[in-house]
This record gives structure tokens, C-alpha cells and sequence, in this order.
């Protein structure tokens, strides 16, 4: 029999598990490969500044909304809005959002699961020194080898099979044994060892070189793009859309700080991005940049660190630690992302939860292999430009997550009564109830449709730099902003990532679902310790971070 606060499949014994839970599943990988340099792209400290306030202003009622209707239905996603709705005496269709956000989760963790054994590779390479003292070209090779090359195939799906039970052991424990312990021992694990290897840099790195390309103020290199960039990757970051905070929400307990503990996961996930781009630029900037060296991405994680960290002092130990600390942060991301379609399976079917895990997580590999297929054996099958994992990244993050969003957002701020928007949301002062009600109401739908337009658009644009152009591409293909994959970057429209490596386009600097920045404009900044520039070694690298599978979760 269910206790008094209680969902139908689990509750958090602890009232802080939600905070670290929600940690989990919004620290990305974007948040260590491609914030970074989006700020320093962007105005540094005062880019972050002004991220922050889009996080506080634009972000956070939304993330709110999310976790009150977890919390207030004690429900799985697509009950909890259909409860509501029932209560509410709404039409029933409004339960379509509950089922399009456990989609968009479901889609966001086939693709991220690749990029997690892509990294769970990198551990034992890095393990075994296949890594120490390697060459650009060399580094470039066994990214390719293992990433690019139709005829190892297998072995990449070796270890997109081995993330994914990795994930799954955990999740079949249930959500007090499993989940829950799990996340919060792995999340604190991920910020120590992030702090730990940030004090190894600074030692053998350039923390000051790192310190200025990141953080020094430069309004100048504001501009209306750079506001566009803060608006979209806060957006994308916090997990939004994917059923994971109404989810987490459900399973707490009504005396949970919700308000405090959301507002402190978007300050924590902002801060863990500065530190990992501190750690990261250190180690980059230790023996000066190469020519055209990759400032973000897959090329940044996969091949400058290794190339300088290699030939550091405890390489070896300190690259295997790297390499862990980015499948931690991976892998709680896909324990979150996996959550919601397992409630709703074990609500649906009344099935053990184990038997739920078990089929979600098979049908989550299998998915997956479209997008594995994508950048090696069937990097040729295109439709209308874009290979399989494009088109499921490009639904995901153009149309179910904007979509969901809105939808939830007028939810709450139009449909549900005053009274039962009060209870949801609790005890709170009449002005910033007010404030949050209309923000939901005009403020986030005109903003997600602007993002998700904007990245539609780009996604659209990128696909005309394929050979099977589509038809709404006219005339000579001109290069278009590329796309990242939505951390479910999630990360706007990324090129193709099946494509040949030569071919990529410049990268951009958002999350899985904004544009990166272009790379030539990647300049460090003079310093009073300046970062000489030394020559490039000729590489068959990917070119770009878009290059590769990325998401903002």
C-alpha cells in the first residue's frame, strides 16, 4: 500500500535528492564542451552575466512549472497532465503533451547514449596509454577508427551496448536503491573530480590564459547574436521538455524546497559549465594553441586534450580521469533521460519495474543504432539531406521539446484554475506568483517559438549543404550556420556528422540545438602570459565539433 506521499512507482527518501537528481540530469556535456566557448565567443564574464539572467528570468519559471505538476499530481508525466487536466475539467487532448515530452526524453537518450560510448572508449583508451604522447594525426585516427569506419562498426556498438548497461543496472534497482543513490553519489563523485582536476591544471596548465579567454568582461563582442545564443542555450540546458523535472517532481516530497532547489541546480549547472571551461582552456593553452586548433566540441575533448594533457606529468592517470568524469556526467543525464518513459510503462502495464527498464532500454539501443549507423555504414542513406540520426535530432529539438514546452507552459498559465496553480505552486508571496503566471502566459511561448523557428530555420539551411539537397533549398547551396545534435544539448543545426571529415563545415557554439560559433574566430586573448601560437600538424580530424553526436541535457 502507498504511503502518504507516495507515486505509484517510487518517491526520493531525501529532500535534497532533488536537487541532485535535477543536477544530473541538466549538467550536459554542452555544459563542458560548448558554453564555454560560446561565452568567450561572446563577451565572456558579461555574456555569462547576461545568461544568468535569462536562466533566472526566462528558464526557471518554466523549470518551476515542470516540477509543481510532478509534484502536485504525484504522477508519471502523461497521468500527472491528464489528472490535472481531469481536475481542471480541461479537454482531454491536453494529455498529448505529457506523451510528446516522454517521447522527446525517449529520442534525446538514443542519441546521447552513443555519445556516452564514444566516452566510455576514451576511458580505456586513456587507461591503457593508447593516448600518451599520440599526434594530431594519431589522435585523428582513432577518433575516425572508431567513430567513422564502416568496418569496426561493431566494436562501437560494443560500447554504446556497454553505456547503456551501465545505465540500465542502476535504474532496474528502482528509484530509492537505484536512482536516487545512485545520483547522488555519482553527481558529488563528477564536481569532485571536476574540482580536483581543475588544481592539476592550474599547476601544469595556463589557468590565467584560461581565466582570460573565459571570463574577462567584453562587452564589445556583445551583440544581438550573442543575445539570441544565452536566450537559446539557457532554454536547452536545463532538460526542459524531456518529462524529467515533472518526473523528479513527482517522486518528492511536498515539503521539498522546490523554488530554492530549482534556482540552486541553474546556478550550480552554470558554475560546473565555468569550471569545466577553466579545466579545459588550462590544459589547452599549456604548451600554446595550434594553428586552427578546435576551441570546442568533439575535436576540443577528443583530440586537443589528449594531445596536451599526453605529455603532462601523470598523463595517463589524469586523461583516464578526464575521460570518467565526462561519462559520469554522461551517464547521469541518460539515468534521468531513461526515467520517464520507464514510469510510464510501469503505470501503463502495472509491469515490474525491472521488466520496464529492460524494454525500454533495448528499444533505446536499437533506436540508437540509427544514429550509430549514421556516421559510419550508413553515412550515405540520406532523405532530403540528412542522415537518421539528423532527422531524429532535428525532431527532437525543432519540434517535440519547443512544442512540449509551450504547450506546458500554457497549461499551467491558461488552462488550470487560479486556485489550483496556488496549490501547485504553494506558499508564495501574491507578486511573484503573479509575475510567474504571466511570464508563462505571453513571456516563454514567444521566446521557445523564436528558438525553435530560429533552429528549424538553421536545421533547414544546413541540409542544403548536402548532395540530396531538399526541396526547399534553391539554386547553389550556400554554407549555412551548422547545427549540433540536445542534453538533450540537446545543440542550432549542426552539418551532417556523417559526413567526411574534410567536408565539415565551421562549427558553431550552442547547444544541441543552436549553431556553433565559427572557429575562426576563435582568438585568445592577450595576456600578461601570452599564449603563443605554434604550427598546426596536418590532421584528418574532424573539423568541427558539430561533428559528432552533442546534446544540452
Amino acid at each position: 500500500m502507498l504511503g502518504r506521499y507516495q507515486t505509484p512507482v517510487g518517491s526520493w527518501s531525501h529532500r535534497t535528492t532533488f536537487f541532485w537528481a535535477t543536477t544530473g540530469a541538466t549538467v550536459g556535456l554542452s555544459d563542458l564542451w560548448t558554453f564555454p566557448h560560446m561565452a568567450s565567443q561572446n563577451g565572456g564574464g558579461v555574456f555569462i552575466l547576461f545568461y544568468l539572467a535569462c536562466l533566472l528570468i526566462l528558464a526557471l519559471p518554466l523549470v518551476l512549472t515542470e516540477a509543481v505538476i510532478g509534484r502536485g499530481a504525484r504522477h508519471g508525466v502523461v497521468i500527472a497532465i491528464d489528472s490535472l487536466s481531469k481536475e481542471a475539467e480541461a479537454p482531454p487532448r491536453w494529455v498529448w503533451s505529457g506523451r510528446l515530452s516522454v517521447l522527446a526524453g525517449f529520442l534525446v537518450l538514443t542519441f546521447y547514449a552513443v555519445i556516452g560510448g564514444i566516452c566510455l572508449a576514451y576511458v580505456f583508451y586513456a587507461a591503457y596509454g593508447r593516448l600518451d604522447d599520440a599526434s594530431p594525426r594519431q589522435l585523428a585516427g582513432i577518433l575516425t577508427s572508431l567513430v567513422q569506419q564502416p568496418e569496426n562498426y561493431r566494436h562501437f556498438m560494443g560500447w554504446h551496448a556497454g553505456f547503456l548497461i551501465l545505465v540500465l543496472i542502476a535504474s532496474m534497482q528502482g528509484v530509492t536503491s537505484g536512482l536516487e543513490r545512485a545520483l547522488r553519489v555519482v553527481v558529488p563523485a563528477f564536481m569532485l573530480l571536476l574540482g580536483g582536476l581543475l588544481l592539476y591544471a592550474a599547476q601544469h596548465g595556463n589557468l590565467r590564459s584560461a581565466v582570460d579567454y573565459l571570463l574577462v568582461m567584453r562587452p564589445e563582442d556583445v551583440t544581438i547574436d550573442s543575445v539570441r545564443k544565452a536566450l537559446t542555450h539557457a532554454f536547452y540546458t536545463l532538460s526542459l521538455g524531456t518529462g524529467i523535472l515533472i518526473v523528479f517532481g513527482a517522486y518528492s516530497a511536498p515539503t521539498t524546497p522546490l523554488k530554492r532547489s530549482v534556482l540552486a541546480v541553474a546556478l550550480v549547472d552554470t558554475l560546473i559549465a565555468i569550471v569545466a571551461g577553466l579545466l579545459i582552456y588550462t590544459l589547452v593553452f599549456s604548451h600554446g594553441v595550434p594553428e586552427g586548433a578546435p576551441l570546442q566540441g568533439f575535436s576540443l575533448v577528443f583530440m586537443a586534450i589528449p594531445e596536451n594533457v599526453g605529455t603532462m606529468p601523470g598523463g595517463q592517470f589524469v586523461l583516464t580521469a578526464f575521460f570518467a568524469m565526462i561519462v559520469l556526467a554522461a551517464w547521469s543525464s541518460s539515468l534521468a533521460l531513461l526515467e520517464p518513459t520507464v514510469s510510464w510503462l510501469q503505470e501503463h502495464l502495472a509491469a515490474p519495474r525491472r521488466w520496464c527498464v529492460l524494454l525500454v532500454g533495448a528499444a533505446a539501443w536499437v533506436v540508437g543504432l540509427l544514429s550509430l549507423f549514421s556516421f559510419n555504414a550508413w553515412s550515405d542513406v540520406t532523405l532530403l539531406g540528412g542522415t537518421p540520426y539528423r532527422w531524429i535530432e532535428i525532431v527532437t529539438s525543432t519540434l517535440l521539446i519547443p512544442v512540449v514546452s509551450i504547450l506546458l507552459a500554457f497549461f499551467v498559465g491558461w488552462v488550470l484554475p487560479d486556485a489550483m496553480v496556488a496549490r501547485l505552486i504553494g506558499p508564495t508571496l501574491a507578486f511573484l506568483r503573479a509575475s510567474w503566471i504571466w511570464v508563462l502566459r505571453l513571456v516563454l511561448p514567444a521566446v521557445i517559438l523564436y528558438v525553435g523557428i530560429h533552429y528549424a530555420m538553421q536545421s533547414g539551411a544546413s541540409l542544403c549543404n548536402s548532395g540530396d539537397s531538399p526541396f526547399w533549398c534553391s539554386g547553389e547551396a550556400h554554407p549555412a550556420e551548422p547545427a549540433t545534435a540536445p542534453d538533450v544539448t540537446p545543440a542550432e543545426p549542426a552539418a551532417d556528422p556523417s559526413q567526411p571529415p574534410t567536408e565539415a563545415p565551421p562549427a558553431s557554439d550552442e547547444p544541441v540545438n543552436d549553431p556553433m560559433p565559427d572557429k575562426s574566430e576563435a582568438v585568445v586573448p592577450e595576456t600578461s602570459t601570452p599564449v603563443q601560437a605554434r604550427p598546426a600538424e596536418e590532421s584528418t580530424a574532424p573539423a568541427s565539433s558539430d561533428d559528432m553526436l552533442y546534446h544540452s541535457v
